[in-house]
């Protein structure tokens, strides 16, 4: 789920932080321009583990900043295929469930994926609002996927979007492709013994 990555980069140092020791001041600007960003084919960052080495400064006589080459390394969340982990329901539409593990948001279990069986319909005890369910057939009991529960999912796959900006010509070409995808997208399953909402297999 976690792994050291190592990062080469020049790091700017603005004057106003001239005071401060050079290793702190480099360790804050890195979490600044790298803690919760995505890296393209990498992960989401999540901080600033260690530096591994850093050059003498070098001031822009014009800008006063200094420029740093560092090489450090970040510790980068970014589950494997098939790796169990842990989140809550966030929301849920007829075409799957939304989850979190609390630093990521961006999980998504098609409904193809829950439990075989379950339907996307309205649940009596949330005032009318639709809910994944699934219908015990040996015992005539539900099993309610209710938003807000800890659930165990598996990684199915990834998705990752780049969000370059484009050029003002081709971003009038097509509108429609103007809709914002996260950079970074987990597709799970809860389709497999011991998965799904942690309380079904608590008793």
């Amino acid at each position: 789920m976690f792994f050291l990555s190592k990062i080469a980069d020049v790091i700017q140092i603005h004057p106003e932080k001239f005071n401060m020791r050079s290793e702190d001041a480099l360790h804050e600007n890195i979490n600044t321009k790298y803690a919760n960003k995505v890296i393209q084919g990498l992960g989401l960052c999540i901080s600033l583990w260690d530096i591994c080495w850093a050059s003498e400064g070098l001031c822009d006589v014009y800008t006063g900043l200094c420029n740093v080459n560092v090489e450090f390394r970040m510790v980068v969340f970014r589950p494997f295929e098939g790796e169990v982990l842990q989140a809550r329901i966030v929301s849920q539409t007829e075409e799957g469930i939304h989850l979190t593990v609390g630093f990521f948001d961006d999980i998504f279990v098609p409904g193809s994926e829950l439990a075989d069986g379950a339907q996307f319909r309205p649940d009596p005890d949330s005032n009318g609002k639709a809910t994944w369910v699934v219908d015990l057939e040996e015992d005539d009991e539900k099993l309610y996927y209710d938003n807000h529960e800890m659930v165990h999912f598996s990684v199915l796959s990834e998705e990752w979007h780049d969000q370059t900006p484009t050029g003002p010509v081709e971003a009038e070409a097509d509108p429609a492709d103007q809709q914002l995808l996260p950079p970074y997208k987990i597709i799970g399953t809860m389709n497999a013994p011991g998965l799904g909402v942690c309380l079904w297999w608590q008793e």
